[in-house]
């Protein structure tokens, strides 16, 4: 398993990198002890239990949570899709407004879209598959189909990094598929994803893995994390091992706690 952390004089060579991360809402830290350096055009999957961190990460690495402890380095503002069973389904918007929320991000949120803007949200749009839902209702779109709107809404940020949260929880077959391919695009393209997720096997395609439950498990590729030691440190009561093989190759999660209040998992 490779040592979690990066060097101190590699900063600008790291797209992402936290040291001595802590962070929480209040009172005792939610999630401590965080270290880790990844490269521009890195995928990396971060799993966790519910309640374990994955979201309070996120949030920390975004600058909506200030680090109790450590610091972290992003570069430019990343773009955060959050969870979309927490996204409200009656805002009277389209697929194509919520794309177009992406250009909020560079300011002029009082004035209209420019045309320019608009063509962004459409070709991000086009790319996620949803160009012939561009005026569908955003609350009438599948559950895939809205994750892919928020896609579309990043994809207009031109991030740099990209925080994903459980994008592929509950996603039909069809849209998994266009997501998935998408990360693979934005890889090539020197962008740095991070998805989180409960899907052990899934995770063995990205080039990193970040294991937490409520301090830093396990980093490093997957071939040298996804053990059944590591897997069992990591989501503890809630991992069913199914082969025990090693690596353990087939694994269930059960889901139990959440973390500090509605603050996610």
């Amino acid at each position: 398993m490779r040592p979690a952390g990066a060097r101190k004089d590699d900063v600008t060579e790291q797209a992402v990198l936290a040291a001595g991360l802590s962070a929480g809402y209040g009172g005792r830290p939610v999630l401590s002890g965080i270290s880790f350096g990844v490269a521009a055009g890195r995928t990396v999957c971060v799993l966790g239990p519910n309640g374990g961190g994955k979201t309070t990460l996120f949030r920390a690495l975004t600058g909506e949570l200030e680090a109790l402890t450590g610091r972290v380095h992003v570069d430019g503002q990343p773009a955060y899709v959050a969870q979309t069973e927490r996204t409200r389904l009656d805002f009277p918007v389209s697929a194509l407004d919520v794309a177009l929320m992406g250009s909020l991000a560079h300011g002029r949120w009082w004035l209209p879209p420019r045309r320019s803007q608009r063509d962004a949200a459409a070709r991000a749009l086009d790319r996620v598959g949803l160009g012939e839902h561009s005026g569908v209702p955003f609350g009438e779109l599948s559950g895939g189909q809205r994750q892919r709107a928020l896609l579309a809404r990043a994809l207009v940020q031109d991030a740099l990094v990209l925080l994903l949260d459980e994008p592929l929880s509950g996603v039909d077959p069809a849209s998994a598929r266009v997501i998935d391919a998408l990360f693979g695009e934005l890889r090539a393209e020197g962008k740095s994803v991070f998805v989180s997720s409960h899907d052990v096997e899934s995770a063995r395609r990205f080039d990193l893995v970040l294991c937490l439950n409520g301090t830093q498990v396990a980093f490093g590729a997957p071939g040298e994390v996804l053990d059944r030691a590591t897997l069992e440190a990591t989501y503890g009561r809630e991992l069913i091992v199914l082969d025990s093989g090693a690596p353990a190759s087939a694994v269930t999660i059960q889901h139990h706690a959440h973390e500090h209040g509605a603050h996610g998992s």
